[in-house]
């Protein structure tokens, strides 16, 4: 089923996952491409964004952001062509970043677009690198992370869309980063396309020994993405006064497994107050929206400069996104999950 011009393809919440989403809990619609009225505009999709948090948005408990009720076009962000324009700052042919969620189109009163440059090389970079995840990873690194040359840095899911960005900008610092990533090729892009000091698959039996072997100055930062056994082997390396930035941890979106059949809470508070560690979480788009042309600014200039590689994982087709989801959710991304929605 193609897009076209006649018909709105949108994705929406069925009923709640119990564990991996399925494609009874996330069920694709039809209706009717909606048409703009005075000060609106019409939105073709062209790349949508997959990113884990859209998990937790799932389940009907508090976060920092409301959950998804039955029925809601699921929410992403998305690079968008603006078909039709009733509103006096666009018009169509534009390009834009926006937040329209998994669907063909939708309408916007133009709240929260961002335009972006028609003749941009890779428009999908607005939702990787030069968007929401490149973001996350520049901030979560500097701010909390801070570190200084010389130091150790460990990443989680160091191949993803967030990880690369937080090891290479570690490596423009000054520091030592060691990459965990899950199997060979994943580790080999890491260590020979990013330029990580070294990178250990969290599949491996021996993955504590080599990460323990690889650290052998301990762990100054460690930028958590995954949680669960990744962060078991990590909590003994790190250093007094090490600093822990929180971004996500995916081992443990889809409910309970063995990670949470041992409670480790002492040990951790133990750590956390004998090694006087920093270990903070945080939000992107509620802590540092105000840093984004900051950050902007500057990754735009290593990338011009062939300092920062990029890599991302296209699928083809909205009606592909249920698989695709569930393929990120299980660590077989290789790179930045984008849809590509239409031409």
């Amino acid at each position: 089923m193609t897009q076209s011009s006649q018909t709105n393809r949108r994705f929406v919440l069925a009923q709640r996952p119990q564990g991996m989403p399925t494609n009874q809990d996330i069920r694709l619609e039809e209706a009717p491409v909606p048409q703009p009225a005075a000060g609106e505009l019409l939105l073709r999709t062209l790349y949508l964004s997959l990113d884990p948090y859209m998990r937790g948005r799932m389940d009907d408990v508090e976060s920092y952001t409301p959950p998804l009720a039955i029925g809601d076009v699921l929410g992403a962000g998305t690079v968008c062509r603006v078909e039709k324009s009733e509103h006096a700052d666009y018009k169509a042919g534009d390009l834009v970043l926006a937040y329209t969620g998994w669907q063909d189109f939708a309408l916007s009163n133009g709240e929260g677009l961002q335009k972006l440059d028609p003749n941009m090389q890779h428009p999908s970079y607005a939702l990787g690198l030069l968007g929401m995840p490149g973001f996350t990873g520049y901030m979560g690194l500097t701010d909390i992370g801070n570190p200084q040359a010389g130091e150790t840095v460990v990443v989680a899911a160091a191949s993803g869309a967030v990880g690369s960005v937080v090891g290479q900008v570690a490596k423009l610092r000054g520091a030592k980063v060691v990459g965990i990533a899950g199997g060979a090729d994943k580790c080999r892009y890491v260590t020979e396309t990013l330029k990580f000091d070294a990178c250990i698959d969290h599949k491996a039996p021996d993955f504590a020994e080599q990460l323990k072997k690889a650290c052998d100055k301990g762990i100054d930062v460690y930028f958590e993405n995954v949680g669960g056994a990744v962060f078991d082997a990590v909590l003994p390396l790190l250093n007094t006064k090490a600093r822990v930035p929180v971004c996500g941890v995916i081992s443990q979106y889809n409910g309970a497994n063995s990670a949470f059949e041992q409670d480790r809470l002492p040990l951790l508070m133990g750590t956390i107050l004998k090694k006087r560690l920093r270990v903070q979480g945080f939000i992107i788009s509620q802590d540092y929206n105000d840093h984004y042309p900051e950050f902007f600014k500057q990754m735009s200039q290593w990338l011009a400069e062939g300092k920062i590689q990029f890599r991302e994982d296209i699928v083809d087709g909205l009606e592909n996104s249920v698989e695709a989801f569930q393929g990120l959710l299980s660590g077989k991304n290789f790179g930045k999950v984008i849809v590509k929605v239409a031409e």
